[in-house]
C-alpha cells in the first residue's frame, strides 16, 4: 500500500509502508519530463506526448493526492471500511502515477538500437538473443487484453529477467514482485492519435526510442 511515491523518475517505482506515514506525507507532483513532446518524433507525435503527460499522468497525480487525503481521514476515525474501499482508487492512480513516471525516462529522443554491457549479456543469458526479448515483449505487450502494460522486469530472488504484463495500471513490482526495468504503456492514449487502433505498428515505433542507458541503470541498481 502507499505511503508516498518519489516524484522524480530515477527514484521512482517503490511503495513504501506502512499506511500510517500518509499522516505526514508529502504530495505526488507531475515530474517534468526529461525532453520537449515532440523530441520522440516521427514516433510517438508530440500532441499524444503532451496529452499523454499532461492530463493523463496529471489526472492520476491529482487523484492519487485526493484519494490520499481520504484515507488520511479514514485512518484517523479508525473507519477500516473506508480505509478497504480506497485501496482500489490507490491502487489505480498509484500504479498509474508509478508506471508513467518509469516510462517518461525509459525513453529518449536519442534512444534505440540495442543495449550493451551486463545489461546486453542478462538479455543474451535468460532471452538466448535480443532479438528473442525483443520479439516476446513485444509479443507480450500486443496480447494485452484491454489497456495494460508490457514489462522487463528483474527478479531479484531468481537473479535473472523475466517478461510480464499488467493490467490497467497495476504496478510492477506491487502486483508481480518484479523490479520494473522497462515499461511499455499499451493503454490506447499512449498511441491511438497516431497509430489508430494498430498496437503492432505502435510497438514496432517505440523500439527506436527505448532509452538503454535508463534501463541499464536501472538494473545496475536492482542488483546492488
Amino acid at each position: 500500500m502507499l505511503c508516498r511515491l518519489a516524484s522524480a523518475g530515477r527514484n521512482s517505482g517503490k511503495l513504501i509502508a506502512p499506511l500510517g506515514c500518509l499522516v505526514s506525507r508529502q504530495k505526488h507532483t507531475l515530474p517534468d519530463l526529461p525532453y520537449d513532446y515532440g523530441a520522440l518524433e516521427p514516433h510517438i507525435n508530440a500532441e499524444i506526448m503532451q496529452l499523454h503527460h499532461s492530463k493523463h499522468h496529471a489526472t492520476y497525480v491529482n487523484n492519487l493526492n485526493v484519494t490520499e487525503e481520504k484515507y488520511k481521514e479514514a485512518l484517523a476515525k479508525g473507519d477500516v471500511t473506508a480505509q478497504v474501499s480506497l485501496q482500489p482508487a490507490l491502487k489505480f492512480n498509484g500504479g498509474g502515477h508509478i508506471n508513467h513516471t518509469i516510462f517518461w525516462t525509459n525513453l529518449s529522443p536519442n534512444g534505440g538500437g540495442e543495449p550493451k554491457g551486463e545489461l546486453m549479456e542478462a538479455i543474451k543469458r535468460d532471452f538466448g538473443s535480443f532479438a528473442n526479448f525483443k520479439e516476446k515483449l513485444t509479443a507480450v505487450s500486443v496480447g494485452v487484453q484491454g489497456s495494460g502494460w508490457g514489462w522487463l522486469g528483474y527478479n531479484k530472488e531468481q537473479g535473472r529477467l523475466q517478461i510480464a504484463a499488467c493490467a490497467n495500471q497495476d504496478p510492477l513490482q506491487g502486483t508481480t514482485g518484479l523490479i520494473p526495468l522497462l515499461g511499455i504503456d499499451v493503454w490506447e492514449h499512449a498511441y491511438y492519435l497516431q497509430y489508430k487502433n494498430v498496437r503492432p505498428d505502435y510497438l514496432k515505433a517505440i523500439w527506436n526510442v527505448i532509452n538503454w542507458e535508463n534501463v541499464s541503470s536501472r538494473y545496475a541498481t536492482c542488483k546492488k
